[in-house]
């Protein structure tokens, strides 16, 4: 680790060091620390250990070089990362480090986690009376059927009794209007009709519909695209040459300027 931070330091030296890095701060960075832990995800997938071996390092580089910006400009370094995470993970265990009593099921140990978090969240905000927000922890950017399914969680564990003004909006009792919803959004699909909203209503049934039947719907997705990929390249395969790598991206170029051009992108 000595000897990581080191190559680090060395990158982000004035004197002598690598003009790219030097280039960058935290948002310039973290495009790469989100690609990285993708890549991460997608080596656990493909049972390579050397390739994750590798991607766990580009991934544990992005964190020593947001950590070193940050203890450039005062704010904190590597060695305050760590120990916050000690910390915190103390804080979350005390059936390990703590004499508190062994969660009964994961249940439970999931209930208790929740709980500190929240006695976490009070301490932050001051010890303030009243609610707290039940979506704080929730990043804004996470993709969007992750964070769906994310927000649905915490849903299930409110009291549906404080929520009487929101029914209408919430699972499970939304379930069946939303999937409902699914044709009229098919319909206005082939209209001037489709909206933002209401395709987005559609695909929250399905990200709640998994949630029920306890399925991952990012992997969901994930899975029913790979079976597009092998069944369109079986069918290429059959009827001869493929289009080249080049050609196709030019493709999805065009595409996603004329879809920009459409939503009023630049």
């Amino acid at each position: 680790m000595k000897a990581l931070l080191g190559i680090m330091a060395r990158l982000r030296d004035p004197e002598g060091g690598c003009p790219w890095d030097l280039e960058q701060d935290f948002a310039s960075i973290s495009p790469h620390t989100i690609e990285e832990a993708y890549e991460v995800d997608e080596a656990i997938a493909s049972g390579d250990p050397e390739s994750l071996r590798d991607e766990l390092g580009d991934l544990l580089f992005q964190v020593v070089f947001q950590a070193r910006i940050a203890e450039e400009k005062g704010l904190f370094d590597f060695g305050g990362v760590v120990e916050a995470i000690s910390s915190k993970l103390v804080r979350r265990h005390p059936h390990v480090f703590a004499e508190a009593e062994t969660p009964a099921s994961l249940d439970a140990q999931v209930e208790s986690w929740e709980s500190i978090k929240a006695r976490e969240r009070a301490d932050a905000e001051g010890g303030r009376k009243g609610p707290s927000d039940p979506f704080v922890g929730i990043p804004r950017h996470l993709p969007a059927l992750a964070r769906s399914a994310k927000i649905a969680g915490r849903l299930a564990r409110l009291d549906p009794a404080t929520l009487a003004d929101a029914a209408e909006s919430l699972p499970p009792a939304a379930l069946e209007a939303a999937l409902a919803r699914l044709e009229e959004a098919v319909a206005a699909a082939r209209g001037a009709d489709a909206t933002p909203a209401l395709v987005g209503r559609g695909l929250r049934a399905w990200v709640w519909l998994a949630r029920l039947l306890a399925i991952d719907p990012e992997q969901a997705l994930r899975l029913a695209d790979d079976a597009t990929i092998a069944s369109v390249e079986k069918a290429l395969a059959a009827v001869g040459p493929r289009p080249s790598a080049s050609a196709a991206s030019r493709d999805d170029d065009a595409a996603d300027g004329h879809q920009a051009g459409k939503s009023g992108g630049r």
